[in-house]
């Protein structure tokens, strides 16, 4: 199957513009590779929710003092 091809039956199936398949990239990966990394270079992507969230939770005011005052 040439690139042609590939790029077709990919345009077809998800109804994308054949422009936008090829510019995007696809290819046929052989089943018995399994280990076949076409970036081997990259880090992986993945995202770290919990982690995100912690740095992105933060109070607009500083209420230590306020919890401070509870306790006592």
């Amino acid at each position: 199957m040439t690139q042609s091809e590939v790029d077709c039956a990919v345009a077809e199936v998800t109804g994308e513009d054949l422009h936008d398949v090829n510019r995007i990239g696809f290819s046929i990966a052989d089943p018995i590779d399994v280990n076949y990394d076409p970036e081997p270079w990259y880090p992986p992507q993945m995202v770290d929710w919990d982690d995100l969230e912690l740095d992105r939770n933060v109070s607009v005011f500083d209420q230590r003092h306020l919890l401070a005052l509870e306790a006592s």
